[in-house]
């Protein structure tokens, strides 16, 4: 498999108190949508994986069983645990150049998947973007995306406190998905892993910040100057 870091999703409880917040710390935020509905945001960087911020309803637990119909087995619990973890990193995306042989891969290697789902988002200029997506039915696991059709990376990406890209995302996993993610990551030494007992992103590495950043308006994310964490 030929899979790489797509973006590392960072849960809050406010999407638009969140995109204030880390435009406050010096980084360039847009909505993935129109403002008054947005639930995702990014912070882009010149190349690589990004940050996405992203809030969800607070009874998503109400509609799991819709969520499993729609995404397949498993989707249900991965999106009803982001919001019940609280603020902070809670899953990351793999983005494939070719996404129907690393799905053909994944599923022989045995991973149980749920469904493809074709998606579709317009954004705040009205530009259309389209994408697929796949979650493997253990909930902690990362999930794997097709590349955004056209892209919606912007010509240019400037941060006031310096950032530049992702430089390492840094995983706990648990030895019941340790040889799952390493088929999944193995490709892209943006990822350091190291055992723990559930499988979850516990930090973020960033090139070229100029200074820490305060921890009070992360939103519960752990976000680092490279070789900081």
């Amino acid at each position: 498999m030929r899979t790489r870091c797509s973006h590392v999703l960072l849960w809050v409880k406010d999407i638009h108190q969140a995109v204030r917040d880390f435009r406050q710390l010096g980084f360039t935020v847009d909505y993935a949508t129109k403002k008054q509905n947005a639930q995702h945001a990014h912070i882009w960087f010149r190349e690589g994986a990004i940050i996405e911020l992203l809030t969800s309803p607070s009874n998503a637990h109400y509609f799991k069983w819709l969520i499993d119909i729609f995404a397949g087995l498993g989707a249900g619990r991965r999106m009803i645990r982001w919001s019940q973890e609280g603020e902070g990193f809670c899953d990351v995306a793999l983005v494939s150049e070719d996404f129907d042989n690393d799905l053909s891969t994944l599923q022989q290697s045995g991973i149980q998947t749920g469904r493809v789902v074709p998606w579709r988002r317009t954004k705040p200029d009205g530009q259309k973007t389209r994408f697929r997506f796949i979650y493997p039915r253990s909930e902690r696991l990362p999930f794997m995306v097709s590349p955004y059709n056209p892209s919606q990376h912007p010509d240019e990406t400037n941060h006031e406190n310096g950032a530049t890209g992702l430089h390492k995302v840094h995983m706990d996993v648990s030895a019941q998905d340790w040889q799952a993610v390493r088929q999944l990551t193995a490709a892209d030494p943006t990822f350091n892993l190291k055992p723990g007992a559930i499988t979850k992103v516990t930090g973020v590495e960033i090139n070229g910040l100029k200074e820490d950043l305060d921890p009070n308006l992360l939103h519960s994310g752990k976000v680092n100057r490279a070789n900081f964490v």
